[in-house]
């Protein structure tokens, strides 16, 4: 059994709908049951959060509108794929009924002024709502049997919304009682990907770039052979090819390289991915829609290995906390206090390092949030800082974390020798630095002026300019 995961490029336009028709085809003639999980047209989620926040601030011409743009665009892709005048006319019927009740919603929220996580989860699903029975119609006109399913009917979740998190057992139960008959009568489910519900069928999503997340529970719950993300690049690269265009697709990863690269910002595969595709040890693989016969990038279990470097990605946007002072040596519970504080503002925390003589702490924080980590280290400590054990909190803006991935450079010598030789030759200052037990990663932190000359020498170093 093959899962395919299309985002929302896969299915942007006519021309896109088309192609991921073709690899649905091919496929199905590789493995006989297929599932396929799409995620909305592409812009479509954030037109919809947009209207919906645009009510909620008393505008109710942009959901007017919104509702218009989307019709059009959904309509443009059903007129030209869909031949069968039956078939086309029940699609335009059930996206009237789902931009109807957008259009309900939408005013509700602009009466009452006000934009619920739940309100909010309702209006952001809509979009995957709408281009399941699209891309289900336009597979059926292309000759494979089709069904859509809403996976609201599959995906149990807890009730925090916006990030909501599977349950597994029920999820399972259901996947298996709604999809398994549509599979053994030869059919293709077609199911909403980002979306779920609770126990008591409350709308719920699974956080942005949650499709990857529903495709790889389904695929678990399913025992799938493989899991397919259909994306718009071919496969995960060495680097972004925005800064090194000669970046190269990796064949084959680890489970915990490709998470460490999602979690350090390369935007492939959503991090939460992983999780289900490893408890499950089902490769996922990762190919471009728009160049099914060009290299893509397999994740398993224990990848092959030549003792090197795998891929360098980059985080932006962060600001680095530094809590500082003479002080701090040998006195316990500072580093837990630190933390504590941060976790009360509810922020995260990518990258940590302290010095071995207790002197300072460092850690890098999403910008947005460090206004509030910072106040909340200075009443935290305040005791310490007016007492000078503590020095100062600092904040240090326009930072970017650069993580070096590899588990091959576990036990490799020359490593860091190479890459910080690399920086030093370009003149780039590490401001700091982190290296995880587990070697498959190191973490450096450089100022976002010199990010792009970094990744290039760091990708120089270690696979030829």
């Amino acid at each position: 059994m093959l899962v395919l995961k299309f985002g929302g490029t896969s299915v942007g336009n006519t021309e896109a709908f088309a192609q991921t028709a073709q690899i649905v085809a091919r496929a199905r003639q590789q493995d006989p049951q297929v599932v396929v999980v799409t995620s909305a047209m592409s812009g479509v989620t954030n037109t919809l959060i947009k209207a919906a926040r645009a009510a909620a601030d008393g505008h109710e011409h942009p959901y007017r509108e919104a509702r218009s743009d989307l019709l059009l665009k959904h309509q443009l892709v059903a007129g030209q794929l869909i031949e069968d005048g039956v078939e086309r006319a029940a699609y335009g019927r059930l996206i009237d009924e789902r931009l109807r009740s957008f259009e309900r919603l939408c005013h509700s929220i602009f009466v009452l002024g006000e934009l619920t996580a739940r309100g909010l989860d309702v209006v952001s699903g809509l979009g995957e709502r709408m281009s399941a029975p699209l891309l289900a119609a336009v597979l059926r006109a292309n000759g494979i049997d089709a069904e859509w399913v809403d996976a609201a009917e599959i995906i149990v979740t807890d009730d925090n919304f916006g990030g909501a998190t599977p349950l597994l057992e029920p999820t399972c139960a259901h996947a298996n009682a709604r999809l398994r008959p549509l599979l053994e009568q030869g059919k293709v489910p077609v199911v909403t990907g980002f979306v779920g519900a609770t126990v008591d069928g409350i709308a719920t999503t699974l956080g942005r770039g949650g499709s990857d997340y529903s495709a790889a529970i389904i695929g678990s719950c399913l025992g799938a052979d493989e899991v397919q993300i259909w994306t718009d690049v071919n496969g995960i690269l060495t680097a972004d090819p925005r800064i090194v265009p000669e970046a190269q697709t990796l064949p084959e990863l680890s489970y915990t390289e490709a998470a460490e690269l999602a979690y350090f910002g390369a935007k492939v595969l959503h991090p939460k991915t992983i999780l289900p595709a490893i408890e499950a040890s089902i490769p996922i693989r990762v190919a471009n829609t728009f160049n099914p016969d060009g290299p893509s990038t397999l994740v398993v279990s224990e990848a092959t290995s030549d003792g090197s470097v795998k891929a360098i990605t980059a985080i932006r946007n962060l600001t680095l906390i530094n809590v500082e002072g003479r002080g701090m040596i040998g006195v316990p519970g500072i580093a837990a206090r630190t933390f504590k504080a941060v976790a009360e503002v509810g922020a995260n925390v990518l990258m940590i390092s302290q010095s071995s003589s207790e002197q300072s702490i460092c850690f890098a924080v999403p910008e947005a949030d460090s206004p509030a980590v910072v106040e909340a280290l200075e009443q935290e400590l305040a005791r310490e800082l007016s007492r000078h054990f503590i020095d100062r909190v600092r904040a240090m803006h326009d930072i970017v974390i650069i993580a070096v991935v590899g588990a091959g450079m576990r036990g490799t010598p020359g490593i860091a020798g190479r890459l910080f030789s690399a920086l030093g030759e370009a003149g780039i200052n590490v401001i700091a630095l982190a290296q995880g037990s587990s070697e498959v990663n190191i973490s450096l932190v450089v100022k976002e002026s010199d990010v792009e000359e970094a990744v290039r020498r760091i990708h120089a170093a270690f696979f030829g300019s």
